[in-house]
């Protein structure tokens, strides 16, 4: 956390030197929530392919599905922060009360709507062709997340924050350094 002096700083930095010190890379919470959602969706990917035999680049991006990638994102945020800035802040609290409330979304109001879905669905595909909605696209039904692949995801999550705190704290941020000088100077 940055001590009060920090902030009226009177030397001005060099523009590249502003941009690796002063950048959202460094941010261990954010890293840790994006690479735990990465992997959550890799892992779909990566079991989509295996089950099936063919590639679907919509698992990279899609919802639904095991692990929950939403629930990885939010508990890795929320450990995250809770980590950096101590389990008594206002941060880590606002985080978990936001994990908490899309982890809840994702297994109960998407995964119905997701079943209401499949039902809306089975009913379009048996209306008669001069019917008016038999030409509606179907609706996307893969929404929401049984318990376990919410649980699967919050587990996931909280390992990538922990092992992101590990790597950084024995690395001393060294990594993160190096891919924002490896990124400023591909540009």
């Amino acid at each position: 956390m940055r001590e009060m002096g920090e902030l009226g700083s009177s030397s001005s930095p060099s523009p590249s030197s502003s941009i690796a010190h002063s950048s959202v890379f460094h941010s261990y919470p954010l890293i840790s929530a994006v690479l735990a959602f990465a992997i959550a969706q890799s892992i779909k990917f990566f079991t989509t392919w295996y089950k099936e035999r063919h590639w679907d680049a919509k698992q990279l991006i899609g919802s639904g599905g095991m692990p929950s990638s939403h629930s990885a994102t939010v508990t890795a945020l929320a450990l995250a922060i809770g980590i950096q800035d101590g389990l008594d802040s206002s941060a880590f609290a606002t985080a978990a009360i936001l994990a908490f409330v899309v982890m809840c979304d994702a297994f109960g109001v998407r995964l119905h709507a997701g079943k209401q879905a499949e039902v809306l669905n089975q009913i379009m595909y048996e209306l008669p062709e001069e019917h008016p909605l038999s030409v509606t696209r179907p609706l996307h039904e893969l929404l929401g997340h049984t318990p376990i692949q919410v649980i699967a995801g919050a587990a996931l999550g909280s390992v990538v924050a922990i092992v992101a705190q590990l790597i950084n704290r024995f690395a001393g941020g060294a990594w993160q350094s190096e891919i924002i000088n490896k990124l400023i100077d591909d540009n």
